[in-house]
């Protein structure tokens, strides 16, 4: 007999959430930068064990809300929450040290503040989550018993785990026990497919991380990149076209690099990546644009599945 069901992983910015879903399914789905809230909406990946498929939805950050974005990435995460047959709390367990020992580090703080507002959010929702603890290569041993002990509330969480995402430790066994909550059901997706998403979202979900790691110290989250142009070749390759949407002139002058190494930079590294993924020759065509107020746009929301109206 078969079983399949979602599981809803939720934790604050930069908590390791996309880290986790792709060591849980064994491939790239979702976008891995080393800024904070980089996951706009909700991807799902399918994960096996054995008879039971998971579909593991990868939500956007739970932080404090304070654009018209923000608001509609929250809820997004929320919604994924109570839509799921299981819920993982991930949980940042180096911010938590460091900000123990008086060693934190802004983005720490802020970790910690989430983190407590998302357990305070699934106990006023009566909702049942699985605590996971990650990076825990990152914290002296001896220090995770006590850190463990101050953050398992049997009143929110049914069980814990201690994981790596990065290095995959704990993560098998978190893999086995979500298994092991699944209903009965036939399998949403074929065995082969790991992930549900569009290929021109993931496209440029892709060049998006791309665009990330090569400028993450000066630019700020107020880029998108849109593929606007899709376009499969006789001879099986394809020829991809994207736009990267800036907000100001000086962050375009940002991306685009001296000229244009950043941008042509960002372009290779995408390429090389989407090659791999669709198995073919890649023509990929980048172009940046200054579009001062993108993130009011209801077009795009809607384009990647979230409520503009919240």
């Amino acid at each position: 007999m078969t079983r399949a069901g979602f599981v809803a992983i939720i934790g604050a910015p930069n908590a390791g959430k996309s880290t986790l879903v792709n060591r849980l399914v064994g491939s790239k789905v979702s976008i891995v930068t080393r800024k904070v809230q980089t996951t706009r909406f909700p991807i799902r990946g399918v994960a096996v064990e054995g008879e039971v498929q998971m579909v593991l939805v990868d939500t956007p950050g739970i932080f404090t809300p304070r654009r018209r974005l923000d608001r509609a990435m929250v809820r997004a995460a929320w919604n994924g929450a109570q839509d799921a047959d299981a819920v993982v709390h991930l949980v940042d367990i180096e911010a938590h040290e460091l900000t123990r020992s008086g060693r934190p580090r802004p983005a720490d703080r802020l970790a910690v503040r989430d983190a407590q507002a998302i357990a305070k959010g699934l106990a006023a929702a009566n909702r049942r989550a699985v605590l996971a603890l990650n990076k825990i290569d990152l914290v002296q041993k001896e220090r995770l018993l006590a850190l463990t002990e101050s953050l398992f509330d049997a009143s929110i969480y049914t069980e814990v785990f201690m994981i790596s995402a990065t290095g995959g430790a704990g993560v098998d066994d978190l893999r086995h026990a979500l298994a092991e909550k699944m209903p009965d059901s036939p399998w949403f997706y074929p065995p082969d497919q790991s992930a549900d998403l569009p290929v021109r979202l993931l496209a440029a979900e892709i060049t998006r991380e791309k665009l990330y790691l090569r400028v993450h110290e000066e630019l700020p989250y107020s880029a998108a990149v849109e593929t606007t142009a899709f376009e499969e070749r006789a001879d099986g390759s394809v020829r991809i076209e994207q736009t990267v949407f800036v907000e100001r002139d000086g962050q375009r002058a940002i991306v685009l690099g001296k000229g244009g190494a950043a941008l042509k930079q960002i372009g290779q590294a995408s390429r090389l990546e989407l090659g791999e993924l669709l198995d073919r020759t890649v023509h990929l065509f980048l172009h940046v644009k200054v579009k001062r107020g993108w993130a009011e746009d209801r077009r795009l929301y809607g384009e990647v599945g979230l409520d503009f109206d919240v």
